[in-house]
């Protein structure tokens, strides 16, 4: 019994360590977890009204473009694929022929949108990226033609001129079931 040894008092823990240990898990994890990114469209909207006022719309500026619940595009009454979509869109909008049952001017053209409360919503994103790219395209074109330059190379108020001439007008309207 006199061999017995006196207990070990335990030592303090080092929290400076512990920290440092912390930071570097903390660190780990921003680096090799996956943070999903958000889908969707980046559109400013116009403020909201409680009683907007009705307007009435010449239908020979409207590009009528629906989507059914079988992600089906009817556009302008006949059914198309969403490939020819971004081409019929140009046409209508820029109307190079003069047609008289198409929009006067790309200022008074307005893509309007009409979903199925069904439809997939890569459906509605796919259409909604043709019609973009319509304007993009017809942006583009007119860029080329005034100034000689691509859209993005061009001063601020040189794009703002060209989007005065081809405003982005696109109406949706709240999703039926047809």
């Amino acid at each position: 019994m006199l061999n017995k040894k006196p207990p070990r008092q335990s030592e303090p823990i080092n929290a400076g360590s512990m920290a440092d240990i912390a930071f570097l898990l903390l660190i780990f994890f921003l680096v090799t977890a996956t943070i999903a990114e958000d889908q969707g469209i980046f559109v400013k909207l116009p403020p909201w009204e409680p009683d907007p006022v009705p307007i009435t719309l010449n239908q020979d500026n409207v590009l009528s473009v629906n989507v059914n619940g079988k992600n089906e595009l009817l556009v302008e009454g006949e059914i198309t694929t969403v490939d020819r979509l971004k081409d019929i869109a140009k046409v209508f909008i820029a109307n190079p022929n003069g047609e008289d049952n198409k929009p006067k001017s790309p200022k008074n053209a307005i893509v309007s949108i009409m979903n199925d409360r069904g439809t997939n919503y890569a459906t509605y994103l796919a259409v909604y990226n043709e019609i973009k790219a319509a304007y993009s395209e017809l942006w583009e074109a007119a860029a080329q033609k005034n100034y000689g330059r691509t859209y993005v190379e061009l001063p601020i108020a040189h794009q703002k001129s060209i989007r005065a001439e081809i405003p982005l007008v696109i109406s949706e309207a709240e999703p039926t079931e047809y």
